[in-house]
This record gives C-alpha cells, structure tokens and sequence, in this order.
C-alpha cells in the first residue's frame, strides 16, 4: 500500500472509531445518530451502576457485560492489528455482571482508557496489511453491534430517548 492509501485507510478507520465511542464529530456520521452524545462513552456515562446492571436477553447479560466484552475485546483486536498473538477465547470478558457505582466508574474508565489506546494505535499504523486492517474493522463493527444493543436495551427501559 503506497503512502497516500495507507494515510486514508488510517484517517478513515481513526473516524469511524471515534465516532464509535464518542458520537459524530460533523454533520453527517456513518452509524450513529446526529446528535451529541451518541458514542458509546456518553451513552454509558449517562446510566447508573444499578441500571447497568439489569440482566436482560436470552442469557442475561447486562450492560456492565456488554462494557467489558467490548473492552477487552478491543484490547485484543488492537494485539492482533500489531501482529502479536492474542488469545481467541473471550468467554472470560462476560464475567462481568453486577457492578457497584466504583466498581461501574472504574469499568468506564477502562473503556476509556482502551478506546484512546487504540485510537492512537490506529492513527499511528501507517503499514496496513489485510490481517492489521481485518483487526481495525473487527473492532469497530464489534463497537458499533455493542453500542447498537445497548442503546436497544435502555431504550426498552425508557432510559434513552430515540
């Protein structure tokens, strides 16, 4: 890939995740709605633990859940776009059910802290291959299905407008 298609593909991957996690950045987006606090980090910000801890759907996950699968799988797609071998079994990531206001602050953080760590590992990759760029995607899809079904669930609950 020459140097001005990798400086796209980095740019364009760069906005669709952050437009994952913190909403549309202009006019227009790709997935989310046109309105401020649309990403998955407002979206969460705005629910207590209490509520992020509801089970709900055929296995009873609860958005807690949801929040940590998405964060250590992003952790680990951010491993395989760097060609390191990372484990494929993320059952372990759903452990996460109830949580505590502390303990639902610090998982939000961690997305956080996730979420900018890939960021910049994304905006920093300037030799994408198709297995760097099949992680980069993965992560992003897998962001937006989660933020999907979590916006669904506090929608049913009438915690979120649509």
């Amino acid at each position: 890939m020459n140097t001005e298609s990798a400086y796209v593909v980095t740019s364009e991957l760069s906005h669709v995740l952050r437009e994952a996690f913190l909403g549309a950045a202009g006019p227009w987006t790709y997935f989310t709605d046109n309105r401020r606090g649309g990403g998955m980090l407002a979206v969460i910000e705005g629910i207590s633990a209490e509520e992020a801890s509801v089970p709900a759907g055929p296995k009873g996950t609860t958005i807690a859940g949801h929040v940590n699968h998405v964060r250590s799988s992003l952790a680990g797609s951010m491993i395989l776009m760097s060609h390191s071998n990372a484990s494929r079994d993320r059952s372990g990531n759903w452990a996460v059910t109830k949580v505590s206001e502390s303990e639902w602050s610090r998982l939000q953080q961690d997305l956080r802290v996730q979420f900018e760590s890939a960021l910049k590992a994304v905006q920093a990759k300037m030799d994408w291959d198709e297995d760097a760029l099949n992680a980069a995607l993965g992560a992003i899809t897998h962001a937006a299905y989660h933020l999907g079904a979590i916006r669904q669930r506090l929608l049913a609950a009438g915690l979120l407008r649509s």
